[in-house]
């Protein structure tokens, strides 16, 4: 895709292939450890961007050691098991359906827990979809700081949930694994669909 139309600096060319142009799903990884400073800064980044209300209902749970790997084996889709397996660093985004308990603290300026507690049937749908779209932000964060990606969604999220969460309003979403890429496992980029397919302006 040609972006000499968009009038980029040369320092925004280099981060349009960090985030996007050059930037590809993993499949396997490099054996390079992730510094654990850089999941807060990856953080720090992500949690600027805009959620409903800022009710920022995204939770992770980093899986770095092997034994907390192992404990997500059995949650795993065969194919995607030696891809989680020999991650630096697995992140189990997940969804806190009780995200309305912070909001005293994340909206003050007008009573958002309330209005949670008032209209329930907005709960879950608020909380996923801010969630999601936070997770999509977090790795573009984690791009952006050099970092490759390899989501998945190819796991038994119940079992994920009884391993991880227990009993509290926390369920999975996706898989995220973050690490250095193996560029020779790889696949060729898959068509995209052409702005005329996708897109509708009115």
């Amino acid at each position: 895709m040609d972006h000499r139309g968009l009038q980029s600096t040369q320092a925004d060319t280099a981060l349009l292939e960090k985030i996007f142009t050059r930037a590809r799903s993993q499949n396997g990884w490099l054996d390079r450890a992730v510094p654990p400073a850089i999941l807060e800064e990856i953080h720090d980044l992500a949690c600027l961007a805009p959620t409903s209300m800022n009710c920022s209902p995204l939770r992770i749970t980093y899986l770095v050691t092997t034994e907390a790997k192992e404990r997500l084996r059995p949650a795993l889709a065969a194919g995607n098991v030696d891809k989680m397996m020999t991650c630096p660093v697995v992140a189990i985004f997940a969804t806190d359906f009780a995200f309305a308990e912070r909001l005293p603290f994340l909206f003050p300026h007008t009573d958002g827990k309330g209005f949670f507690e008032r209209n329930p049937h907005l709960v879950e749908d608020t909380a996923l979809r801010n969630a999601t779209l936070q997770a999509g932000y977090y790795m573009l964060a984690a791009r952006a700081l050099g970092l490759d990606c390899g989501p998945i969604s190819g796991f038994d999220a119940k079992a994920v949930d009884a391993i991880f969460f227990g009993e509290t309003a926390l369920r999975s979403n996706f898989l995220c694994g973050l690490g250095h890429g193996d560029p020779a496992k790889l696949f060729a980029r898959h068509p995209r669909l052409a702005f005329k397919d996708a897109c509708t302006v009115l």
